[in-house]
């Protein structure tokens, strides 16, 4: 185990080593068993977790601040448009100031283009460690999280299992290549065999894709791109199939809607679900466009684990405050 993680940032778990990332798994397991058990576990008594949104939230802010809670400290929930971030405060000031009155900062920016570079400028001016609540490339926290569940589900080493990455269709807004991006990064360090599948129009950064390929050859594990939906289910373990926007080939709203409308079929029913194998588990970071993005019976039925996945965001989280932000 790695016994000195103070002041160290989450951005991206890309950063930190692999004896680091099974350090936070110890830990992580061993606040979920005090709190199942009802043990007290403050370790961050009295210390403060400034949590900064420009975006809307319900499982990152919840989960963020019960688990500061939790861990008996306080979480300060700042919004961008309610301060004067959106009058002129900068990123090196909301590092400098905010991490003076703080013993943490956490951020969630998705701004395309934008969102990494300012959480990484916070950083840069912090005195306390910074946490991506998700940015436009990357969304730590929930790849932690999925990663805990796969283990939860199918045993700490997850060398040889397959999951499948997949992009589905939804109405709703362009999403961003965050939570695949750090999907594919953090499955491929594990020695899975991670399948990247999405139509050509959406394709990940190429810089990630690369990451993936060089994580999968030293974990022993594969990674392999596809563009057919239903090859990404074939004999597969793990299926997570959520809906991304377009950006590698527009930023267009209006143009990247007129692309997703031709893959209306992209959507995750039983019949999808019958090309895994047998003890296959869905998984989403949710939420999810329901009856579009992925069927009822699939997000409600039993190869579902989209509520334990959830609930691991609180531990995982739990985990790297307790192991960045003590004294």
């Amino acid at each position: 185990m790695q016994t000195d993680l103070r002041n160290r940032d989450m951005i991206t778990d890309q950063e930190w080593s692999r004896e680091e990332l099974d350090t936070l798994f110890e830990v992580a397991w061993d606040l979920k068993r005090k709190r199942a058990l009802g043990e007290s576990h403050a370790l961050l008594r009295d210390k403060v977790l400034g949590m900064l949104f420009f975006f809307t939230s319900t499982r990152t802010r919840t989960s963020f601040e019960s688990g500061i809670a939790q861990l008996g400290g306080h979480g300060m929930f700042i919004d961008s448009e309610t301060t004067q971030i959106s009058h002129g405060d900068t990123a090196k000031e909301i590092g400098e100031i905010i991490g003076r009155y703080t013993d943490g900062i956490a951020i969630r920016q998705c701004d395309w283009n934008f969102g990494n570079q300012y959480i990484r400028e916070v950083a840069e001016a912090s005195r306390v460690p910074v946490l991506n609540m998700q940015c436009d490339v990357y969304h730590p926290f929930q790849a932690l999280a999925d990663l805990m569940t796969i283990m939860e589900k199918f045993g700490r080493d997850v060398r040889g299992k397959t999951i499948n990455v997949s992009y589905a269709y939804a109405s709703s807004y362009q999403k961003p290549l965050s939570v695949p991006q750090s999907l594919i990064l953090l499955m491929t360090r594990f020695g899975m065999n991670v399948r990247l599948t999405h139509p050509e129009e959406f394709a990940l950064m190429p810089d990630i894709v690369e990451q993936a390929k060089d994580n999968a050859k030293k974990s022993r594990g594969s990674f392999e791109v596809l563009h057919d939906f239903d090859e990404g289910f074939k004999g597969a373990d793990i299926l997570y199939p959520k809906s991304w926007g377009c950006w590698m080939t527009t930023e267009d709203k209006d143009e990247s809607a007129k692309i997703g409308a031709k893959y209306k079929h992209w959507i995750t029913d039983d019949q999808r679900m019958a090309l895994a194998n047998e003890d296959a588990i869905y998984m989403h970071c949710l939420p999810a466009d329901r009856n579009i993005e992925v069927s009822d019976s699939v997000i409600d039925g039993p190869q579902s684990v989209v509520y334990d996945e959830a609930e691991n965001r609180l531990h995982v989280q739990k985990a790297v405050m307790a192991l960045t932000m003590r004294s």
